[in-house]
């Protein structure tokens, strides 16, 4: 089994529909121990949620935006991490759907904290608890262009790869490796929360070489596991597309 012996702190687990719990799932068939994180009023989703995995997983509290669940993450969690998946994006209403040239810089101060900042909190977090060979793997949503009513998401997304790839170079000192899966768009919670996000949807399906179901997150969360397993020793700074192909076809 690729993940046997490893243990793996997993973000962004809402509901089974979540990309994050298909990676949990995944990485436990593949010999994983995981631990989830969530914290507030979303925390009795995860922990139901957490009751569909395989084997029913930890559950510790943790806001990227709070100094001090930060602070306390390494004693929280305890032991040792050989990965943690950072699966966290959120911007206010006003950033999305067609709010670029209206938006307040207070909320897309948020949207870049929450979406992009917090990947390096995390990472400085978690950092005590990983040895050499550990990986870092972050879900991207390719952000080389201009997408229809991703607005100020697109922005925090671009500002997430940039994140990713500095702390590659300082990271990678320490064994520890940082990559991307840039996805294709699945039907969550939080797409269904981008208004105008069926778009994607329509296109996708078209236009993917491979061909892209909005509905399954599999190939998604084996992208992911494979980049926490030990099969690409030498790969960082990297985003790996799990889209069907789309981001290499032109119009």
């Amino acid at each position: 089994m690729l993940l046997d012996g490893k243990r793996l702190l997993v973000t962004g687990v809402l509901n089974d529909d979540s990309i994050a719990f298909h990676v949990a799932r995944v990485a436990q068939e593949h010999g994983a121990e995981v631990v989830l994180t969530s914290f507030g009023r979303v925390m009795s989703l995860t922990k139901r949620a957490a009751r569909r995995l395989p084997v029913e997983p930890q559950v510790v509290e943790l806001d990227v935006t709070d100094s001090d669940h930060l602070d306390a993450l390494a004693t929280t969690v305890s032991g040792s991490l050989d990965g943690v998946l950072h699966a966290i994006g959120y911007a206010p209403e006003s950033c999305l759907g067609g709010g670029f040239l209206t938006a307040p810089w207070d909320d897309v101060a948020t949207a870049i904290q929450v979406s992009a900042y917090s990947l390096k909190a995390l990472a400085e977090a978690a950092r005590p608890l990983m040895d050499r060979g550990s990986s870092i793997v972050g879900l991207d949503f390719d952000a080389s262009q201009a997408w229809p009513v991703y607005d100020w998401m697109g922005v925090a997304k671009a500002a997430f790869e940039s994140t990713a790839r500095y702390l590659a170079r300082d990271l990678g000192p320490h064994g520890i490796r940082v990559n991307l899966v840039a996805a294709g768009p699945l039907r969550t919670v939080a797409a269904r929360s981008i208004p105008g996000f069926d778009r994607f949807e329509s296109v996708w399906v078209e236009r993917a070489p491979l061909g892209w179901n909005i509905r399954d997150a599999e190939p998604v969360a084996r992208g992911c596991v494979a980049l926490f397993s030990d099969l690409f020793p030498a790969t960082t700074g990297e985003i790996l597309h799990v889209d069907g192909g789309f981001h290499a076809i032109g119009a």
